[in-house]
């Protein structure tokens, strides 16, 4: 097994609980962290036998730019649930959602949550 990490993909979205973070958006970013078993052995080189990346991204970003959440945790929760039904050969999946603009009464960088699937 092996890991492949995917840090900092930025998308534009509108979720939150209050209704100015549907009306105006904002920047989220995602890592994952994926735990993979090979259907072959990485010597014969096949993309077909582990997890293409780039299509990896586009399962997230269709998630986080898609459907409004109120929670990061369930974007984070969807989208390792999705790249596990779409990648078989993910054995876990490791998902952080940050949301740098969170509405809180203070000065931060960012809000995290990170989820693991299976849970």
């Amino acid at each position: 097994m092996y890991l492949i990490r995917m840090k900092n993909c930025a998308f534009f979205a509108r979720h939150g609980l209050f209704d100015e973070e549907e009306a105006l958006g904002q920047r989220f970013y995602v890592d994952a962290e994926l735990t993979v078993d090979p259907d072959r052995p990485l010597e014969d080189d096949s993309m077909e036998s582990t997890v293409d990346y780039g299509v990896a991204f586009q399962v997230i970003e269709k998630i986080i730019t898609g459907q409004r959440r109120f929670l990061i945790e369930a974007l984070a929760q969807e989208c390792g649930r999705a790249l596990a039904a779409r990648f078989p050969q993910i054995k876990r999946a490791e998902i952080t959602v940050r949301k740098p603009n969170a509405p809180v009464p203070g000065v931060l960088d960012y809000v995290e949550v990170t989820v693991v699937w299976p849970g």
